[in-house]
């Protein structure tokens, strides 16, 4: 609204005017009669006269019927005629003795017409408030931005904050550091690199699960650097309008080179650096203007002084094959979840302003955290924070540590009413998977045992890595599929029967069984053969379907191959707790009663 000139408005307000002008003109009027003064007075006197108007000189009255004047064949409703300047005291007696309505009309002052318009200009300015209103609730909800910037672009925000963010608060990444850190000394020595030929990398992008400190290590990029820092999201190029997004990209650019050296840092860039072709629009869709304006400005035509980018993303399997490669974003920084070492790097980070208790091994806290990302670890230390001050004690101590864990992995406690046949139940289904994790030379060491309810589990037995592992050996995948089914084993031995609670065991030692056979080829009668209809994510944690590329023969032969796996590792773990079933009666029988069994009081039950 606020484009539009203002010659438009008054052009607008014009034509109304005229319009109201015309509209009255157009309404159909009375048939009137102009006569003689004398002929007026005379038509008073025989009665033909209703009603009569005073209006300053002029008289107009209403006829108690049609009638003809003068030689005309209308039939006119009302007359009018010019009273003497003089004026005639004796027209109003006249009227009044005929019983006659007398109306009176003011005289007019002059500012009647405007009158006539004020209530449109009233109306027109009511819309017009209303109309900006409704712009300004656009522009609050495209991040408050003016106008101007809304039509034709807004640039990157600058790093600006109250406590720079450094390398010191990025802990366990030590090789993305090193990395990212280059492009600083590229930035600040650039004559090292140019007496060798070197030129800096034009992009740098940053690779990895969510959580595991992507935006973390930018912001460490920019509290370190010393140049120029711009920041955006890349879903805010993609706006309503075609052609915003492709605007703000030059707009961030040229920013960026006029303050050069300086650093640009787009975070989510799959929101907006997709394939192209893979959507509707033709390859005319916003999306695909503005990504073609990024691979332009990268590496196009124009100049690219002292400007690195820096993107960030857990999803580089969707990215268009132009944005990574050599010119554009040829260099990847992969940010792994953090293993143990660093895991414990990270919580000493974050508990810099939480008060310990003497007890508390953060060691031991990493290592109860396997597969915890950067930000879950953060999580885990304010969890238990809030835990401490909700119970009232000045340190964290390591029980709550350990609730909040449980809490993050399994969910909350569950109050549930359960039956003293189904209590039992649930402590020998987990005593079976204590028992052959304890008694099996490959698996994780035991850390305790529970069967209190948390989120969708009613019980859980709690195991330890030793050590980080990489790569699954076959020994260790069988023990685990002996561990997960002896839940199951245990309920059949001690109970006489099995129950609906192995529904998830099941699944998951059917999933870890295909693995075998079918992509990592532990099967002697199959071979080394992918037959997997699915592929893992890299980051996300999830499987992508994929289409099916093998024989019924070949898919016959993986499910008995996956079915031999599971009944030898059902067997093995039906071996293990008949062996010791007595020790095993022991241990579920104080669980049952205790709900949950640690460590020592498993070894020393067990061993």
């Amino acid at each position: 609204m606020k484009q539009i000139p203002y010659w438009v408005w008054f052009a607008i307000i014009g034509f109304m005017f005229a319009a109201m002008l015309l509209s009255t003109q157009l309404v159909q009027q009375p048939k009137e009669a102009k006569i003689s003064y004398s002929e007026f007075k005379q038509t008073v006197l025989n009665g033909d006269i209703k009603e009569v108007t005073l209006d300053g000189d002029k008289a107009s009255a209403l006829l108690s019927s049609p009638k003809k004047f003068g030689a005309t064949t209308t039939d006119f409703e009302r007359v009018s005629t010019i009273t003497p300047a003089s004026g005639d005291p004796d027209l109003i007696k006249l009227l009044e003795k005929n019983n006659i309505i007398i109306w009176n009309r003011p005289l007019d002052d002059g500012i009647g017409w405007l009158k006539s318009i004020v209530p449109w200009f009233v109306l027109f300015g009511v819309y017009i408030f209303f109309l900006r209103r409704m712009q300004g609730n656009v522009m609050d909800r495209f991040g408050g931005r003016n106008s101007q910037d809304f039509l034709v672009g807004s640039s990157a925000q600058e790093e600006k904050t109250e406590r720079k963010v450094t390398f010191d608060d990025v802990a366990g990444q030590e090789g993305a550091k090193r990395e990212v850190a280059e492009l600083v000394d590229f930035l600040k020595h650039p004559q090292t690199y140019e007496n060798v030929g070197a030129e800096p990398p034009r992009g740098v992008l940053l690779m990895g699960a969510p959580g595991t400190g992507k935006t973390l290590l930018a912001r460490a990029l920019a509290g370190e650097a010393g140049v120029n820092f711009f920041h955006i999201s890349a879903s805010e190029f993609i706006e309503m309008f075609v052609g915003v997004g492709a605007s703000r990209v030059r707009k961030m650019f040229e920013e960026a080179k006029k303050r050069a050296p300086s650093i640009i840092f787009i975070d989510e860039l799959d929101a907006v650096g997709r394939a192209r072709g893979t959507g509707f629009g033709g390859g005319n869709d916003e999306r695909e203007q503005t990504l073609n304006q990024i691979l332009s400005e990268m590496d196009g035509f124009s100049g690219h002084e002292a400007v690195i980018v820096l993107a960030a993303t857990n999803r580089p399997d969707v990215l268009d094959p132009a944005l990574l490669r050599p010119g554009r974003f040829d260099r990847h920084v992969t940010l792994d979840l953090p293993d143990k070492t660093a895991r414990e790097q990270i919580l000493k980070v974050h508990v810099r302003k939480v008060p310990l208790a003497k007890e508390v091994n953060l060691a031991t806290v990493a290592a109860s955290c396997p597969g915890f990302s950067g930000a879950d670890l953060k999580n885990l230390v304010n969890e238990a924070a809030i835990a401490a001050a909700r119970n009232g004690v000045d340190e964290v101590t390591t029980e709550h540590f350990d609730t909040m864990r449980d809490k993050i992995i399994m969910g909350t406690v569950r109050t549930l009413a359960i039956q003293p046949e189904e209590h039992k139940r649930l402590a020998v289904h987990e005593a079976g998977h204590t028992a052959v994790a304890f008694y099996s030379p490959n698996a994780d060491p035991l850390y305790k045992v529970t069967i209190i309810p948390r989120g969708r589990a009613l019980g859980a037995t709690h195991m330890l890595p030793g050590e980080e592992r990489h790569t699954l050996d076959e020994n260790y995948l069988l023990d685990q599929l002996a561990i997960i089914l002896a839940g199951r084993v245990g309920e059949q031995i001690f109970m006489g029967n099995v129950s609906s609670g192995a529904d998830d065991d099941i699944k998951r030692a059917t999933q870890l069984a295909r693995s075998m056979v079918s992509r990592w080829g532990m099967s002697k009668d199959i071979g080394p053969i992918d037959l997997s209809q699915s592929e893992e994510h890299p980051f996300l944690g999830r499987e992508i379907a994929q289409p099916k590329r093998f024989s019924e023969a070949i898919s016959n032969k993986v499910d008995e191959a996956v079915s031999k796996l599971l009944k030898d590792a059902e067997q093995s773990a039906v071996n293990t707790i008949t062996d010791h079933k007595s020790k095993i009666e022991v241990l579920f029988k104080m669980l049952e009663k205790e709900e949950t069994v640690s460590h020592d009081q498993i070894t020393e039950i067990l061993s």
